[in-house]
């Protein structure tokens, strides 16, 4: 080991966790301290603006501008006595990640002083430079003006000395520069179609809340071995790096013991999150070594993502303090899984009704079974969208690996669910549909107390799983805005239900029973809906080919993929919802090309300073020294005993040779090509070279790479190999 590596590898494995007292409160006590929240707006605001406020968060209505002023004070008297000095609107651009501008609350005070000062007008609206952030060029940079608008359903809260709004963020012209105003509409349409749907079973229902319950996993490793490899640092994954011996395979990682270290990090950020309002609830390993999981209590769909988003900001700075470095890759390490972020959706009504659960009564059953079938159409129809909702330069490294589900969207229903649909679908007349609850089942063990099994099974190979009472969207990955996924769910689904509605009027219409016409129109999606169901391994090559015979998008090309958002289908999709126009849809789809392309030119220029600074010296310096061997065994010994047994280090020196000669070779290629590529003024044509040609050559050169580590002596390697990047200590 080199002299540098040894004493990286030797601080970081010596680091302590940073000792922390566990506070005297239970969570109860503490959870939401630093949130603006409904308990808080009841004592900072007045009855009457109180009221109004709680009708927009909870109805959407739209509240009087002149109330603003009072909502403003209410939130600065707050803020200001938790020891905050200044205000931002904190918003997410298209960068995967949030950005906010601070501002104090001071004003001149006309006296030679400053006073504090938050208007209505400064809580409602700000103007940040809409020109900087990826805009896929609905913005010039003289064009500069944007806005960002508060977001009242979503609590403002306290971050260090900042009080935070969640905010939409707009251009000057009106069209969405972010994820969340996209997300609002697709979530205000989905309630709008299923409150339509509903009321053919309960007229009562006046509102359909859509909610997720994000599963967010990371790896944590050591910030001195972090800080010694910069693919690491620059690009959040490793670009090289040979398999350690001992991986995953022995699959004892996995709900393992909590690392003390760890746990520690986990108990922090834990805090600091209820106090935030946000309701982790689950903590445990992963199966690959040093990947660990949160998951909170599911929550309101806009909600649950700023609080996403927010956590994964907690994360990183609770880790520094814990001596840990955050990763959010979706595929850090080669060789062992990747981390996903399983988006757990599902709709309830203002009644207390969950729709995707099964009921206990046949009636209750039959609304179940026309929500499942309504979602399972609108993913069928919408296959490629999902597929582009999820899709980047850095999830593509994830999907198909390990555990990770295959780029074929697919829905996995169960054997229960699988037999009511075969029954739906065979039945020539309208019937009463039976769906089991969990069952019992007993064990031959006396002290064992009886199971409660769910009416259906698991299939870890399933992008979309119905898993008892709400789908799992599985393919999202780690470091996404979940926001992409939901907006693309909720607006096709909130077609679909528009379309199945339609078509129950016609019927109606025409005389047929309410009943019979539910069942009517139920039988013809399972039927029509049909491709999307598979229960089988998604990870088997006949699936690939049985998926392609069935009309499913089966495309592995990022960008190509990327196409499905400009489908005159989708665009049609987007725009009767009301969610995006094909202006914004064509400005979205040129950042995630320029995107793609950046994150592989990113790769692809570390690589090749790294091959030729660090890799290629190392080796050739070993190379040196086998020479000088060969050399001296030839001085020393006979010429026949010499050969003999310079022999191994003559096939080293050749191979090294050999392998040296490649990596220069194609990085030289590598860089050539780029040049190429980037004149290409076509963003979506540019991404195309840099996926066929760019990132296969990063797996060419680093293959060579690998091989070089498991020769060179392991004193002058001065890398942290995947062996100390991967065990906590």
């Amino acid at each position: 080991m080199s002299d540098l590596r040894f004493k990286v590898v030797e601080t970081a494995f010596k680091k302590r966790a940073v000792e922390m007292v566990p506070p005297a409160e239970r969570p109860s006590d503490y959870f939401g301290k630093y949130v603006f929240n409904k308990e808080k707006m009841f004592k900072y605001l007045s009855s009457k603006v109180y009221n109004a406020l709680i009708d927009t968060i909870d109805n959407g209505v739209s509240l009087d501008g002149s109330m603003a002023n009072e909502v403003a004070a209410g939130m600065k008297q707050w803020a200001i006595e938790m020891g905050v000095t200044h205000y931002t609107h904190w918003f997410a651009p298209l960068t995967e990640g949030t950005a906010e501008k601070h501002d104090a609350f001071i004003e001149h005070d006309g006296k030679g002083g400053v006073m504090e000062e938050f208007s209505g007008k400064l809580l409602v609206q700000q103007e940040p430079d809409a020109s900087s952030f990826p805009n896929g060029g609905i913005r010039n940079t003289f064009e500069a003006r944007g806005y960002s608008a508060w977001d009242p359903s979503s609590p403002a809260f306290i971050i260090d000395d900042t009080l935070c709004i969640p905010t939409v963020f707009i251009a000057y012209t009106g069209e969405a520069l972010d994820y969340k105003a996209p997300l609002l509409k697709a979530l205000r349409a989905v309630d709008k179609a299923a409150t339509a749907v509903c009321r053919y079973f309960n007229p009562e229902v006046k509102k359909v809340i859509p909610y997720l319950g994000w599963e967010q996993e990371y790896f944590l490793i050591d910030e001195g071995l972090y800080a010694a490899r910069p693919d690491l640092m620059l690009t959040g994954r490793t670009l090289m790096g040979h398999d350690s011996a001992k991986n995953q395979q022995l699959e004892d990682h996995y709900f393992g013991s909590i690392p003390t270290r760890v746990a520690s990090f986990m108990k922090d950020l834990e805090i600091e999150a209820l106090k935030l309002g946000i309701p982790l609830k689950t903590r445990h390993n992963e199966v690959a070594p040093n990947q660990f999981e949160f998951a909170p209590i599911y929550e309101e769909c806009n909600l649950a993502n700023d609080h996403n988003l927010l956590v994964m900001s907690l994360m990183k700075k609770v880790a520094r303090r814990h001596g840990f470095r955050v990763l959010l890759h979706e595929k850090p390490f080669k060789g062992v899984n990747g981390s996903g972020k399983h988006n757990n959706w599902s709709l309830g009504t203002n009644t207390g009704i969950q729709l995707m659960a099964p009921g206990k009564t046949a009636e209750d059953n039959l609304r179940f079974i026309t929500f499942i079938v309504n979602t399972l159409m609108a993913v069928y129809r919408h296959n490629g969208l999902l597929k582009a909702s999820i899709s980047s330069a850095t999830n593509a490294h994830r999907l198909g690996a390990n555990e990770a589900p295959p780029a074929i969207i697919s829905s996995f229903l169960g054997k229960q669910l699988s037999q009511v649909f075969d029954h739906i679908e065979n039945s020539t007349k309208d019937e009463l549909i039976n769906i089991a609850g969990k069952q019992g089942m007993k064990l031959d063990i006396p002290q064992i107390p009886e199971l409660l099994i769910d009416n259906t099974d698991r299939n870890r190979t399933s992008p979309f799983a119905f898993t008892g009472n709400r789908f799992e969207f599985r393919a999202v990955g780690s470091e996404a805005n979940c926001a992409s996924a939901m907006t693309a769910l909720n607006a096709a689904v909130a077609e679909q239900l528009t379309l199945f509605k339609q078509d129950m009027d016609e019927l109606i219409e025409k005389g047929e029973p309410k009943l019979s016409a539910i069942l009517e129109v139920v039988r013809k999606y399972v039927k029509i809906c049909k491709p999307i169901h598979f229960d089988g391994n998604g990870y088997s090559d006949e699936w690939k080919e049985e998926a392609t015979s069935r009309g499913l998008d089966c495309e592995t090309s990022i960008p190509v993929i990327f196409d499905n958002y400009l489908k005159p289908e989708t665009i049609a999709m987007f725009e009767s919802t009301g969610v995006m126009n094909h202006k914004e849809l064509h400005a979205r789809n040129e950042v995630k090309w320029e995107t793609y392309t950046k994150k592989i030119q990113i790769e692809a220029r570390v690589l090749g300073d790294l091959a030729m600074n660090h890799i290629v010296p190392v080796a050739t310096l070993y190379q040196t020294t086998l020479i000088d061997n060969v050399y001296k065994m030839k001085e020393l010994f006979p010429a026949d005993k010499a050969a003999k047994l310079s022999a191994k280090n003559m096939e080293l020196i050749e191979e090294i040779a050999d392998r040296t000669a490649f990596i220069k070779e194609h990085v030289d290629a590598m860089v050539e090509a780029r040049k190429v590529a980037n004149k290409i003024s076509c963003e979506r044509e540019k991404a195309l070279v840099y996926h066929d040609t760019i990132a296969p050559a990063l797996e060419e050169i680093r293959y060579h790479i690998d091989k070089l580590e498991l020769i060179v002596d392991n004193r002058m390697w001065t890398l942290p190999k995947y062996r100390e990047l991967l065990f906590i200590r």
